[in-house]
């Protein structure tokens, strides 16, 4: 065992995995696409609204262009083995952050395993985000007395690769 993991505080863990599907238009691609991510997750997805009027691809403020999903604890640890195996359990050394979180993109939905396609949805594409997270993380999000994570608490991304190949089996390229 390393010496960075030798306490229970430095023990890294996935916090969440985020699916999200830009559809770019409201109406039916909204719904196809929330029929998709449901089918993928097994939870219940919901839209995403537009943050500006973008005149030129006909979206107005506020309209749904997206769906996305969020998943935690076991249901995102098996979820995030389907989804590597989609992929082939390679990982690109670039889709990494500073802060150890990781994204990656999957072209067509029916690539991961367990999904059948289905003629009423088509073949979509998705974006996936893996967050990473310590024991200690919450003092960022909490609403009363909130604090920054220190210098050495933070994940850097050569321990997320770490994370990633021990505990899931990946390749870093």
């Amino acid at each position: 065992m390393s010496q960075t993991t030798a306490t229970s505080m430095k023990k890294i863990t996935l916090n969440k995995l985020v699916l999200n599907m830009g559809v770019g238009k409201s109406g039916d691609a909204i719904e196809v696409a929330k029929k998709a991510l449901d089918q993928i997750s097994g939870k219940k997805s919901c839209s995403r609204n537009a943050k500006a009027t973008q005149r030129d691809w006909g979206v107005r403020k506020g309209e749904p262009i997206g769906v996305a999903v969020t998943i935690r604890g076991d249901d995102a640890t098996a979820l995030l083995k389907r989804l590597l195996d989609a992929k082939g359990n390679i990982v690109k050394a670039k889709s990494f952050d500073e802060f150890g979180n990781y994204s990656f993109g999957i072209g067509e939905h029916i690539d991961i395993p367990g999904v059948k396609y289905d003629p009423q949805i088509g073949i979509l594409g998705l974006g996936v985000s893996v967050a990473l997270g310590r024991p200690g993380y919450g003092v960022r999000n909490r609403s009363k007395h909130k604090a920054k994570v220190g210098k050495s608490h933070i994940i850097t991304g050569q321990e997320a690769k770490e994370y990633l190949t021990k505990e899931f089996g990946v390749t870093v390229e």
